[in-house]
């Protein structure tokens, strides 16, 4: 099963000079490893976005030039846009993005890979699912 990753998990791994010792990381190459990891352009886009020069640009867009997008569906905004209004309502606040992996993690039947504790508050109120680390208790 393929799994799409948030950008909090891929920036831990490859906007640092030093990736941290992090389960997310671990986890991160262990999907890379087995080819599940699942892309989508806007967390390229985000995490192309405020590299401070234009070397650095490069070299990140080089490497995430591996991992092809997914195709989105007017179905998947669509959806997403359900998801925000959703959460709103209940006084929840989350990016465009979060909520677009969200609907894609949903109509693909994905759980995502995220550090990001957004995405936990959203599980009470919408139905995705989360991936967990097979890094449990462990140093990763």
């Amino acid at each position: 099963m393929k799994v799409p990753a948030d950008t909090s998990v891929w920036s831990l791994a490859l906007r640092r000079k030093q990736p941290p010792r992090n389960p997310f990381v671990a986890e991160l190459r262990e999907l890379i490893r087995e080819m599940r990891v699942q892309m989508i352009g806007p967390v390229r886009q985000e995490l192309l976005s405020g590299i401070p020069s234009q070397s650095q640009f490069e070299t990140l867009r080089r490497r995430l030039s591996a991992f092809p997008d997914m195709k989105i569906s007017t179905s998947d905004y669509e959806l997403a846009a359900e998801f925000f209004n959703i959460c709103r309502a209940k006084g929840i606040q989350g990016s465009n993005t979060d909520f677009l992996i969200s609907a894609i993690s949903i109509s693909h039947k994905m759980p995502i890979l995220t550090t990001d504790n957004d995405f936990k508050m959203f599980q009470k109120h919408i139905p995705i699912r989360l991936h967990l680390h097979r890094f449990q208790g462990k140093e990763a």
